[in-house]
């Protein structure tokens, strides 16, 4: 029986400043996420950002905590138990980069189950060096001795553009049609798209994509980057000095949809629907309707069965 293995992010195991800790430490560590040199990085990340930063983070979680758990973690499962259903003679599972279920231990237990045949499928749309490159990286160092392939990107996959497509136009049904439509992406630094990453072509392709699939030219959306730290230059434009330039000009209404996350979690939730929401009223906007993820809807998991049994895309 073939196996796909859906891989996510991770997340805290609580809202807590120890749980937060935990896992931005697993995460912040890995060379592919921060790519400065060990001896200086990790003490300055141990002794001061995440004594800093965890207890802020923790209360940010404690927020959008769901009665389950993590939205991320929630999702995900849920997202997992949908493709299974449609692809029955599979046995479909999902792990973590960082968290719970960890992928190394989730490799490891499908190896001593015997699994011959393994699919992975990074829940990243977009490839990128700081997040589908390090799913390889794990699986070269815990999947040995197995037939593992792994699809890198599905960025301008129509299934998936249509599935995007169909929750804007769902949104638009239900709420009307904001003066401007935003896709907002994950940032990553613009020293890696300058050293060749191609995130930022792929987050184009996805707009272009999405737009083909509304029927709609695509300068009629608008791309930015969200959830930038640190002080070098990132990918432009920010989602938030956008957001609040919009609102400046006379935009009372956006649209903002997040096509870089499969799953709604901390930086859709807590970031754009809550933080960004409120920077645009505050500098003159009327409403920022954020439009949820696919998660775990039919057209989501429809998509993600169909790239799973397709031919092209994995290596």
């Amino acid at each position: 029986m073939p196996t796909l293995l859906l891989v996510n992010l991770g997340t805290p195991s609580a809202p807590t400043a120890q749980a937060v800790t935990t896992y931005l430490d697993e995460f912040l560590s890995d060379r592919r996420v921060v790519q400065l040199p060990r001896w200086l990085w990790r003490p300055l990340l141990r002794k001061l950002i995440l004594p800093r930063r965890s207890p802020v983070v923790a209360h940010k979680y404690a927020e959008i905590w769901l009665p389950g758990g993590s939205p991320l973690a929630v999702y995900t499962e849920q997202l997992a138990h949908a493709v299974q259903q449609r692809l029955p003679q599979w046995k479909v599972v999902h792990a973590m980069r960082y968290g719970a279920p960890a992928l190394a231990d989730t490799l490891q237990q499908l190896q001593a189950e015997g699994t011959s045949q393994l699919r992975v499928l990074p829940l990243y749309p977009q490839y990128s060096t700081t997040t589908t490159a390090s799913v390889a990286d794990a699986i070269a160092m815990h999947a040995r001795g197995m037939q593992v392939q792994m699809l890198h990107d599905y960025h301008a996959d129509a299934g998936w553009a249509q599935a995007i497509a169909a929750s804007i136009r769902a949104h638009w049904a239900a709420h009307g049609r904001a003066e401007k439509l935003v896709l907002s992406f994950h940032g990553i630094p613009q020293r890696l798209v300058n050293q060749g990453d191609p995130y930022a072509a792929h987050c184009e392709g996805s707009a272009t994509a999405i737009a083909s699939a509304l029927g709609l030219p695509r300068t009629e959306l608008l791309l930015t980057y969200q959830s930038r730290f640190g002080r070098e230059r990132w990918l432009q434009p920010y989602t938030l000095p956008t957001l609040e330039a919009l609102a400046r000009n006379g935009v009372k209404n956006v649209d903002v949809v997040c096509p870089g996350f499969a799953v709604d979690c901390l930086e859709t939730l807590e970031e754009i629907s809550m933080q960004n929401a409120g920077a645009f009223t505050t500098a003159g906007g009327q409403a920022l309707r954020y439009i949820p993820c696919l998660n775990a809807s039919a057209a989501h998991a429809e998509a993600l069965a169909a790239l799973a049994i397709s031919d092209s895309g994995w290596a």
